[in-house]
C-alpha cells in the first residue's frame, strides 16, 4: 500500500493556487498527470483540492512535475508562483 500524506487545507488550496495561476483547469492538469503515468481522475483532484482527501506521495511527486514548482511551494507555499499564462 502507498504511503499518504496527511491532508491540511494548504496542501491542497496550494495546488489550486498554483494550478489556477499556470492557467490550467483541473481537467488540463489531470491529462497531464495521467500522461506522465499517474492514474488520476478529475473527482481525484477536486478531492484533494478541497481536502476531502489525503494525497498519495505518488500523487504529489506528479503533480509538482506537471506545474513545474517545488514541494515547498505544494505543501507549505512558502515559494512565489510564476505564472505561464500570458
Amino acid at each position: 500500500m502507498e504511503q499518504k500524506i496527511k491532508q491540511n487545507d494548504r496542501i491542497g488550496e496550494n495546488i489550486r493556487k498554483i494550478r489556477k495561476a499556470k492557467g490550467l483547469g483541473q481537467t488540463d492538469l489531470v491529462r497531464m498527470l495521467q500522461i506522465d503515468g499517474c492514474d488520476m481522475t478529475r473527482e481525484c483532484l477536486v478531492k484533494i483540492e478541497r481536502c476531502t482527501q489525503h494525497i498519495q506521495v505518488s500523487q504529489l511527486r506528479a503533480i509538482r512535475k506537471a506545474l513545474n514548482t517545488s514541494y515547498d511551494a505544494l505543501i507549505d507555499g512558502t515559494e512565489e508562483i510564476e505564472t505561464t499564462a500570458k
